[in-house]
């Protein structure tokens, strides 16, 4: 068998080409493609620094990124560097757990550009689309047909169908509707060396060189073959050459699917498409432990669920602590749960089978879940498994690498126990989930790469975890592919006979090596290219503490493992994340983008004064969403602010810096009196200033600027009668600037609230300010000198049992979380326990014992909850305060735009225009009626300025209906 397979690959020793090293420079390269026709050719460090990890461990850096407008550019970049030697990977949404969309010489971004859907037949049921489709985009497209794609993998909502068909995804929803290659019926392709090939149900095929010579190659090794490939459903690893065998009708566009882009180039690709069921009914099963779920699931197959997958109780946890156990719906008693998913036409069929499955699952408890709405939030956190365990509850950062073994489902539960063993054996924690009904198991480990030794550790495992898996039958990969993490351990359940056969498949399609070399055939070592070893760290001369990091910037801008949620669209779900890569679909304006060139700032290959950092970060509107929707917790406002005070510390700023961010420094000079609230009022209004003025301050001379009151909120305060006595005890009311200096009337409205509901309202005995506008500018001296006097101010209130009360989100949330980061010692101790005493207004009120809101019955709004409030304070009282009081309120998710600073500063109008225009406008315009409710200044100026509507706060809502 070696001695035929050896005439297939004669001449097949091609070298590896890192990156055509000595053949030609990056210039010559990027010269070569722009005259090919491509005109997304970026060589930038910028470009080169985001497209060199994928959401793996690897690190590998390209030279040359392309994003290509047309399908006719994939070829034509195909043919450059088969000319120049230069190997080519194709790259989707970059989520890829296993190091597949990696590469050392041309990264091409099909996601960009190739994203359309070129034919839907709702008949057939089928659809024609390019590989850089985001699975949930065909959805949409798909909904008014009833129709949908079937594997649903937990990144859907980014993931490309182009990187589905390179790692074969399979995702909660393969018992019921199969994987990837069991869904793709055509592909329209180039393989390695240049031959297009129209397979399956794709029109124009033509005689094929390539394909004769894998007929014969086939027809040769039929009993290797069959003996050793497509064993088990979930059996991914290598390639699956099963497809080709006579029986199943030598199905080359199957084979292709799950080759990890080492064969050929997707252009574009037929898949068959299900119909959506009527009816889905979610059960939970609880049991004692994971190893016990997985026992139950031969028992569970027979019901015929679409999905059976499970879910370790240290997950649930992760979620609660980070979120609050609200955000954690129900579950029946248990360490491990398994969420059976069953599906029909038949809402009591459904049931009836539910019950029977529930009698045959020997759980310990059970709980049917017929909400959708509680349903769908299990399913997120499930969804969100690979992000929520990136660190074990010590803090230490968990891995993948060893995060998508499968074995057949009847040996699940053996395998898991030997696997706890392992793990313990070596040392290492890690928290299995996945899709237990297919046998795959998800894990994410906390292998000490950093630490010395530690590759040696990560080595030695993932080879005794290898030969556990094989001995259960099992694969390397049940479906996010073998990539660079598992190449290496395919000797561990393939034959050095059917190893042969892989690389003569590769030298048949790809005989210069050029199509992502060191994957599957002639592997790179699995610990090769690590990022976390060169990581370093980063704890000297920083402004904030990173406390949940060990006071380490390295730790916290590693946070992002690239699982790439950022580049999702979270706002149907009242999410934020990340409002300035939904404006611009650019890769820089991502969290994960931004996360990656911190990353290498830390790492010493960029520095804080870097164009590739200024790039990054300009469009972050230091919204916080990330902080909240990221599952890995990634706070990209507070690395901004970081980055900002390193690059200028001192250093001149740009004039935006000094002008919007000593904002508290003006409004106090102009607030000493009416008469010159008044003079500055005209000076802004007036059209001749107005360009030189916004000039001098590094503004968008378009932008309306909001006017001074007349008289402040703490002037008015100061001159009103002395306030009741207050039976509920006192609260301070935090007057922040933009309250005090230019929304007086919120201050006001929130007094009349509190005191009607039975408070004595105070204020601090001088003005004090939160310093956001300094944090967000990133003068974090200038912040830390605001907080410590705002701490020592609140500080004997909250020790005289105050509560503090605050109205503008994005400064309560400042007292809430950042105050203390700034401060250290028994500074931070005094922030942390004024946070403790920090509630808005809504924790406050529906909190009260005996408080009844007004009566807001008929009341309809559109509510525009700020980033900060979101992300920081969480507006769940908020909601649940309005829907007591009667109110019918429509929450929009997504950011307003304006974000403070951010959408006034000078080049940022076009981006904060997009961003309202992405959910907040649209929202606004169908509901003209409405009332619009939106606690943050910064809200309600866009709104105004956006929408010519007039935005109210909570109190003012609240205010205007009291008996």
């Amino acid at each position: 068998m070696i001695a035929a397979i050896d005439e297939y690959t004669a001449g097949a020793a091609v070298p590896h080409h890192p990156a055509g090293e000595g053949a030609v420079t990056g210039s010559e390269l990027a010269g070569a493609l722009r005259r090919a026709g491509l005109a997304g050719v970026d060589e930038t460090a910028l470009a080169r620094s985001m497209y060199a990890s994928d959401a793996s461990l690897y690190r590998v850096e390209p030279r040359i990124v392309v994003t290509p407008r047309d399908a006719a550019e994939l070829p034509a970049a195909l043919a450059v560097c088969r000319e120049y030697g230069v190997p080519l990977t194709l790259r989707g949404a970059g989520t890829s757990l296993a190091g597949n969309a990696v590469g050392p010489g041309v990264v091409a971004d099909v996601s960009r550009h190739l994203n359309r859907v070129l034919e839907i037949d709702p008949d057939a049921g089928t659809a024609l689309v390019e590989p850089g489709l985001v699975q949930a985009a065909l959805h949409t497209a798909l909904a008014p047909h009833g129709l949908r794609f079937g594997p649903d993998p937990s990144t859907r909502t980014r993931a490309t169908l182009g990187g589905m068909i390179g790692n074969n995804a399979c995702g909660s929803r393969a018992l019921g509707y199969g994987r990837t290659s069991d869904n793709v019926l055509g592909l329209d392709a180039v393989t390695g060396g240049g031959e297009r090939l129209r397979l399956g149900d794709v029109p124009g095929a033509a005689p094929s060189p390539v394909l004769d010579r894998l007929r014969d190659l086939t027809a040769a090794h039929l009993a290797v073959i069959r003996t050793e490939f497509g064993r088990f459903g979930r059996q991914v690893s290598g390639y699956s050459l099963e497809h080709l065998l006579p029986e199943n009708g030598f199905d080359v566009a199957r084979t292709l699917v799950g080759s990890e882009g080492t064969l050929a180039v997707t252009l574009a690709a037929r898949l068959r498409l299900v119909r959506e069921p009527a009816h889905r009914l979610l059960t939970v099963l609880g049991y004692g432990s994971m190893a016990e779920a997985a026992d139950a699931v031969p028992a569970l197959l027979p019901h015929r669920p679409v999905a059976c997958e499970g879910l370790d109780a240290r997950i649930t946890g992760v979620v609660a602590a980070r979120r609050g156990p609200g955000a954690v719906p129900p579950l029946p008693r248990g360490s491990g749960w398994l969420l059976l998913e069953l599906a029909g036409d038949d809402p009591a069929e459904l049931r009836s089978r539910a019950a029977r499955a529930i009698a045959d699952s020997a759980c310990v408890d059970s709980l049917v879940v017929p909400d959708p709405a509680l349903a769908d939030a299990l399913w997120r956190i499930r969804e969100d498994g690979a992000g929520l365990v990136a660190r074990t509850d010590g803090g230490e950062p968990a891995h993948a690498g060893w995060e998508d073994a499968a074995v057949p489902p009847d040996r699940l539960g053996p395998y898991l126990r030997e696997f706890e063993e392992l793990l313990a054996a070596h040392g290492l924690t890690g928290v299995p989930y996945g899709h237990f009904g297919d046998g795959c198991v998800h894990v994410r480990i906390d292998f000490p790469l950093a630490a010395p030794g530690g590759t040696g550790v990560f080595r030695n495992f993932l080879q005794d975890a290898a030969a556990l898996a094989a001995r259960h039958g099992g694969t390397m990969s049940g479906e996010h592919g073998d990539g660079r993490a598992r190449g290496e351990l395919l000797p561990h359940m393939y034959s050095p006979e059917a190893l042969a056969l892989h690389a003569a498949v590769k030298h048949v399609f790809d005989p210069g090596d050029l199509l992502n070399p060191g994957v599957i055939v002639a592997p790179a070592p699995l610990d090769a290219d690590l990022r976390a070893p060169a990581a370093g760290t980063l704890t000297r001369g920083l402004a904030l503490a990173y406390r949940d990091d060990r006071g380490d910037l390295s730790r916290a801008v590693h946070r992002c493992t690239g699982v790439g949620k950022c580049r999702a669209d979270n706002t149907g779900t009242g999410g934020v994340m990340c409002p300035s890569y939904l404006a611009t679909r650019e890769e820089k304006d991502s969290t994960r983008g931004r996360a990656r060139v911190l990353q290498d700032v830390v790492a010493g290959r960029l520095d804080w004064r870097s164009p590739a950092v200024h790039d990054a970060l300009d469009l972050c509107l230091s919204c916080k969403g990330c902080a909240a929707d990221c599952p890995t917790g990634v706070d990209m406002a507070s690395y901004k602010a970081e980055a900002l005070h390193q690059k200028y510390k001192g250093r001149p700023r740009p004039r935006a810096h000094y002008a919007l961010g000593l904002v508290p420094r003006w409004t106090r000079l102009v607030g000493r009196s009416p008469l010159l609230a008044r003079a500055a009022n005209a000076a802004l209004r007036a059209r001749a200033l107005r360009p030189v003025l916004a000039r001098a301050a590094g503004i968008d001379a378009r932008r309306g600027l909001p006017a001074f009151a007349p008289t402040t909120f703490r002037r008015w305060f100061a001159a009103r009668r002395p306030p009741p006595a207050g039976e509920r005890g006192e609260v301070v009311l935090f007057a922040d600037t933009f309250t005090d200096a230019f929304s007086p009337d919120v201050g006001r409205a929130a007094v009349a609230v509190l005191e009607d509901a039975g408070y004595r309202v105070t204020l601090t005995g001088r003005a004090v300010c939160c310093g956001i506008t300094w944090i967000s500018t990133g003068q974090l001296d200038g912040a830390r000198a605001q907080v410590r006097r705002t701490v020592a101010e609140l500080l004997p209130h909250v020790r005289r049992g105050a509560l503090v009360v605050g109205l503008e989100p994005s400064c309560t949330a400042v007292l809430r979380s950042d105050a203390a980061e700034l401060l250290t010692g028994r500074e931070a101790d005094a922030a942390h326990e004024v946070a403790a005493a920090v509630r808005t207004l809504a924790e406050l009120l529906t909190a009260t014992e005996g408080w009844t809101p007004p009566d807001l019955t008929g009341v309809r709004a559109v509510a525009q909850p700020h980033c900060h409030h979101h992300a920081v304070l969480g507006w769940d009282a908020d909601a649940a305060l309005l829907r007591a009081a009667g109110a019918d309120v429509e929450r929009v998710g997504g950011c307003c735009g304006l974000a403070g600073n951010f959408g006034v500063e000078a080049g940022h109008a076009e981006v904060s225009a997009a961003v309202a225009g992405h959910r907040l406008l649209p929202a606004l315009a169908a509901a003209p009626d409405d009332a619009v409710l939106a606690d943050g200044f910064s809200c309600r100026t866009q709104i105004s300025d956006l929408a010519s509507r007039e935005g109210e706060h909570l109190a003012q809502l609240l205010a205007r209906h009291l008996r």
